[in-house]
């Protein structure tokens, strides 16, 4: 155990005081909606706030308030999976998800923004249980991390291991020199955006309780819906073109999101990431866009619409539908299968393995052919004009190495869990990509509802591993982490 274990358990008493009261917003649904379900929520409520108070009282006063890099990853490690398992009492006390198992799946999903659901018929479930589900999925979103990280230096804790733990990407921007300052911007442009798609949403049709769920679960790139067939069920031009404007700024790094909202579009364009982002997005959707329109009936503005969605849709890792991708073409199929492995742009809310890693694996996969010629001559890679690190492209390829390892253990434990092929590798990888859908019978048309308890705790570590890309919790494992000495 860390010896800063008090500003830890703190910091941990902390996040469910909010948890606590993210609950209690939900009490308004249940009262305009006047259901049973207040009663739960409440409780819930009433089991993380004090829960959380009475650690964090007891834990308030210490001469030593600073975090240690490996102190963050423990803290962000362990507050998702504290979120998570009291995220779950709602569901629970509620009858809603009656067994634990898939209640704590359902959470998690929601607070790793992964979007798989274990609900046959989610309209079935109680307005306010279904606005605490979309919640949960706009709290992991940005990150309750950032939030905390935001006030912490009031409370005299420094914040800037829980930014890095958080969001270990290959070259976190700060908008601001203060990591506090940074996370109140990113979440003031956060709760701006989401306000605005709620508006652009209810303009096209969407009852505002409608349109807030998927405001909330878009700019989370999550792909939590109130509806079981999902955007599918609006059968609107317009509302699906808003979504998808909203899922690929979602999956835009928010420091180029903000610098834009400052009109330096300059600094947006010059952006490498973002560049490969956009492109590969446009690449995929026209591939998509002449696949379905030579394979099936429909118009060239439906082929469009339906490619821009659904690739959309996958590569920022929200995870909803307005078609079933499986259905189209066996090429198309596998398309959508290997765009669960792209991710959005470093600094996003998207999941997934990341644009900015794919293209320092691309560019040192070429350079290491010049290597081969010119033995002799130094040629780093370069992202942005400057020269990346060895230690980074390093930490990118033991990444990819890791990452594929673990889809492979993990397909095997799947497939000996006794989940069909097809399924398991689907499952596995919008698991661990945090996309949502998959293939098989946890299809962009079915959902999780049968996959064993077993492999539902195998699903719910996969996807904390991806939220947290991999090396956060992995080196919780590890017996270096816990040297006293280290």
């Amino acid at each position: 155990m860390s010896n800063n274990w008090k500003v830890l358990f703190n910091i941990l008493g902390l996040l469910l005081m909010f948890n606590g009261g993210f609950m209690l917003i939900c009490l308004s649904v249940s009262f305009f909606y006047e259901n049973n379900a207040w009663e739960a929520l409440l409780t819930a409520s009433g089991i993380s706030a004090l829960t959380g108070g009475l650690t964090w009282l007891l834990t308030h006063k210490q001469e030593n308030r600073e975090l240690r890099s490996k102190d963050g990853y423990l803290v962000v490690t362990l507050g998702w999976l504290l979120m998570s398992f009291f995220g779950s009492l709602p569901y629970v006390l509620s009858g809603a998800i009656p067994t634990y198992p898939d209640a704590f799946f359902e959470s998690i999903s929601g607070f790793t923004t992964t979007g798989a659901t274990i609900l046959t018929d989610i309209e079935a479930l109680p307005p306010d249980i279904l606005f605490w589900r979309s919640l949960t999925q706009w709290i992991g979103g940005m990150g309750i991390i950032v939030l905390a990280v935001a006030i912490l230096p009031i409370l005299g804790i420094g914040g800037m291991q829980l930014f890095v733990a958080e969001a270990p990407g290959v070259t976190p921007d700060k908008i601001k020199p203060r990591i506090s300052d940074t996370a109140k911007r990113l979440w003031i442009l956060y709760i701006g955006l989401t306000l605005l798609e709620t508006v652009l949403l209810m303009l096209g049709g969407m009852s505002f309780y409608e349109a807030i769920n998927h405001g909330l679960t878009t700019m989370a790139t999550g792909g939590f819906s109130p509806k079981n067939a999902s955007i599918a069920f609006y059968d609107s031009a317009y509302l699906q073109y808003v979504i998808t404007v909203f899922m690929f700024l979602a999956g835009t790094s928010f420091s180029l999101t903000y610098f834009a909202y400052k009109f330096q579009f300059d600094k947006v364009w010059q952006n490498e990431e973002f560049r490969y982002y956009l492109f590969s997005v446009l690449i995929f959707i026209l591939i998509t866009t002449t696949g379905i329109y030579i394979f099936s009936e429909q118009g060239l503005e439906k082929s469009f619409r339906d490619a821009a969605f659904q690739v959309i849709s996958l590569v920022s890792t929200t995870g909803y539908i307005t078609a079933d991708y499986t259905s189209w073409t066996p090429g198309l199929t596998v398309v959508f299968f290997l765009l669960m492995f792209v991710g959005g742009s470093a600094g996003s809310t998207a999941g997934g393995v990341k644009i900015v890693r794919h293209m320092v694996l691309l560019k040192n996969s070429i350079l290491e052919m010049k290597r081969q010629v010119h033995p002799s001559a130094i040629i780093p890679v370069r992202a942005n004009g400057k020269a990346v690190t060895q230690d980074i492209t390093f930490n990118v390829l033991a990444f990819f190495i890791i990452y594929i390892t673990i889809f492979a253990i993990g397909s095997v434990a799947m497939a000996l869990i006794g989940v069909d092929f097809m399924t398991a590798i689907g499952a596995v990888a919008t698991s661990l990509g945090n996309v949502g859908p998959g293939l098989g019978s946890v299809g962009p048309v079915d959902n999780f509802a049968g996959i064993p308890d077993a492999g539902k705790w195998v699903l719910s570590f996969l996807m904390l591993l991806g939220r947290l890309e991999l090396f956060t919790v992995l080196i919780l494992l590890s017996p270096y982490f816990w040297n006293r000495n280290v």
